[in-house]
């Protein structure tokens, strides 16, 4: 029936174009005749009509009789629930407290070093001494007049009990006494800065000064002591993670240089946030039997700040954005026996990320099946074939 609807059409364009069939474009418009191109142009337009017609008739055809559809081939991943751990990474540097130059309580020449860099030694150890400039000497004088001083004020004290002399004299004796105890201690703790000992056990890094060199208070530099026992990493954490970052949290630690990784946790948290750059101090312990890591040696950290036990994670490559800003991705629905199915927008709300997925809080359920290759080639409401391998 359809055929013979094409014939009789076909048939009617033929009758009316009549015999201008037979000229050309190019002839007609030579005649410069308007009305014979007039009636070219309605024979062109009414045969171009007849032409889609048919067109569209054998499209019908084809998608009536055609076995092989065309359809777009995707692949696709299906949404489940898992653990989803995020990472804030940041860089920080290995530190200890028990880390010290250490200068000198006294001027005068470093007459004695006892150590050697390498060297362990334990706290209060004498680590060398300086010239007391004659502090010794007076110190056994004053001890000498304190001794003096001490029995006078005992025998005083004695015949004051008994009643005999006054008690001005036994005041005197007394005030004597222990004016004399004082100035013997403090020349004693003037001495006792001449001896320089460990604050703390540990190694001896470097010794700085000579022996024989002349040293200032609190200014040379004679040694380096350090304690690797006590060994942290100290970084600075942005405020936006004040809540998340907290003591006890799980630290992923990879020393570039030296090639290894390590596990351990925050073991303080700052309170105080540093005005200039809106940071906070994180401290992170070091086991004390990890070897090869050194002060000052640089550290990549990698600080467990959120944990979804039911997350639902997919590939950022996939995820798509309309002109108002909203996500979304294509999931496959009526999927029948042969693997085809109907490909459907889904607008989604988005979480954290990491690495190249993202956590998926809304539009998509445990079990979706969600489009992967071919995301972006497919429309909403457009037949498509899973060939999943």
């Amino acid at each position: 029936m359809k055929n013979l609807l094409i014939l009789s059409t076909f048939a009617l364009l033929l009758i009316s174009c009549g015999g201008d069939k037979k000229q050309t474009v190019e002839e007609v418009i030579a005649t410069a005749n308007l009305e014979n191109i007039k009636t070219k142009r309605e024979n062109l337009v009414a045969e171009q009509q007849t032409l889609h017609d048919q067109i569209k008739l054998l499209d019908e055809a084809l998608s009536q009789y055609d076995t092989v559809k065309k359809v777009p081939l995707i692949t696709t991943i299906t949404a489940k629930n898992e653990v989803f751990n995020h990472f804030l990474e940041l860089q920080g540097n290995v530190t200890t407290k028990n880390l010290l130059v250490i200068t000198p309580e006294y001027n005068g020449i470093l007459t004695n070093v006892y150590v050697k860099e390498g060297q362990k030694v334990s706290k209060g150890q004498i680590l060398g001494r300086i010239d007391d400039g004659g502090l010794g000497q007076q110190v056994a004088q004053l001890q000498i007049q304190a001794e003096l001083a001490k029995t006078t004020f005992e025998r005083q004290k004695r015949l004051w009990e008994q009643q005999i002399g006054s008690e001005i004299q036994y005041l005197q004796a007394k005030s004597n006494y222990e004016a004399q105890s004082r100035a013997v201690s403090q020349l004693q703790q003037q001495i006792a800065k001449t001896v320089i000992r460990a604050p703390f056990s540990g190694t001896i890094d470097d010794v700085i000064t000579e022996q024989g060199s002349v040293v200032a208070a609190g200014q040379t530099q004679l040694m380096r002591i350090v304690n690797l026992d006590n060994m942290y990493i100290e970084t600075d954490v942005p405020e936006g993670y004040i809540a998340n970052v907290s003591k006890g949290k799980s630290v992923a630690i990879e020393f570039p240089i030296l090639g290894k990784t390590i596990e351990s946790k925050i073991r303080q948290a700052g309170d105080f946030i540093n005005p200039a750059n809106r940071t906070f101090k994180v401290e992170v312990g070091i086991p004390s039997k990890e070897s090869g890591i050194k002060p000052n040696l640089t550290a990549r950290l990698k600080i467990n700040d959120y944990t979804n036990d039911n997350a639902v994670l997919i590939p950022q490559s996939i995820i798509s954005e309309n002109a108002d800003g909203e996500q979304y991705i294509y999931i496959v629905t009526d999927k029948n026996d042969t693997n085809e199915g109907v490909a459907k927008k889904v607008i989604i709300k988005t979480g954290k990320t990491q690495g190249d997925v993202i956590e998926v809080l809304e539009g998509v359920t445990n079990g979706t099946e969600i489009i992967k290759e071919g995301a972006r080639s497919v429309e909403d409401g457009q037949a498509v074939k899973v060939i999943n391998l």
